[in-house]
């Protein structure tokens, strides 16, 4: 049974809660802090359904995570029971692979309407923003973990984020071999605070959809070639401090220092370790054995 008490006891908040800004920020804040971000099922055989239900035993129960479809749809949900306003969006994501949008229903995103404001929020985003961003301003929105805006192109809402030269390997970042870690493949990259500019995340538009509109992308994303989610096995958290990610045989920390500046440690990982990182980093313990996958993700044939 379904309970919204449940799920805010699993992303560690009290109930009952007020339809406030302020829970809004909290609830969005806390998921993205205890929920992960995560495609492991795809990659361990297990069967994904895009029906809340079953989405409650997988998140909540048996405290996993999931992609966009799964926690977004789960929170809007949740957001919902608190007496929110609440429409699921259809957004495209700019791969960042391949440089080209997604189709259409390639990412769930949620609009809240608090208080005749309106509020983009997205738990199902690894490198996102934290808390709820104002579709009510143009103007850079300044977060612990990043600076994004959000602004029309014609009928279509663009979110972005600042682009830092170091988000590019070659560009400049120091990178070094950590003393006594060198044969498990450690390395770190200290990241300056340089900007190189605004970089597009995703695009959206305000037109309400329902959860069986994603139902083709849901399948699409588990089986295509061109999706990140069939191509890699990944799993994603936000940390006070930072995020921690594990994405095919390597787990890549990042340290937010302040004032823009980050370190990032990238580890390589061994089969045998995969499962204790998850158990340990990232609180999941599988049922079925992981296949380990990084491959390269084919641009998809048509433009969007």
């Amino acid at each position: 049974m379904m309970d919204a008490g449940h799920y805010l006891y699993r992303i560690g908040c009290t109930s009952p809660m007020a339809a406030t800004l302020e829970t809004l920020k909290q609830v969005h804040r806390c998921h993205l802090l205890t929920v992960p971000f995560e495609n492991l099922s795809i990659h361990c055989g297990e069967t994904i359904r895009l029906e809340l239900p079953h989405i409650f035993e997988k998140i909540v129960v048996q405290r996993r995570g999931g992609f966009c479809y799964e926690n977004n749809s789960l929170f809007g949900w949740l957001l919902s029971q608190l007496g929110f306003e609440v429409k699921l969006l259809s957004a495209q994501v700019r791969n960042a692979y391949t440089g080209v949008y997604g189709p259409p229903q390639d990412h769930l995103v949620l609009l809240v309407n608090q208080e005749g404001q309106r509020w983009l929020c997205d738990v199902g985003f690894g490198a996102g923003f934290r808390t709820p961003l104002s579709l009510e301003t143009d103007l850079p929105q300044c977060q612990e973990n990043g600076v994004f805006r959000i602004h029309w192109r014609g009928e279509t809402l663009i979110l972005e984020t600042t682009e830092r030269e170091e988000q590019l390997p070659q560009g400049g970042g120091k990178e070094q071999e950590i003393k006594g870690e060198e044969s498990k493949g450690v390395r770190e990259m200290m990241l300056d605070k340089g900007q190189k500019g605004w970089k597009e995340l995703y695009k959206f538009t305000l037109e309400a959809c329902c959860l069986e509109d994603f139902k083709e992308m849901f399948t699409y994303h588990q089986t295509s070639p061109s999706s990140l989610f069939y191509c890699k096995s990944l799993c994603s958290l936000h940390l006070p401090s930072g995020r921690i990610t594990y994405i095919g045989h390597k787990l890549i920390t990042t340290h937010l220092l302040g004032e823009g500046t980050r370190t990032q440690t990238i580890m390589e990982l061994s089969n045998t370790e995969i499962s204790d990182i998850l158990k340990e980093r990232f609180g999941i313990e599988l049922l079925c054995p992981l296949v380990p996958k990084d491959v390269d993700i084919v641009p998809p044939s048509i433009l969007y």
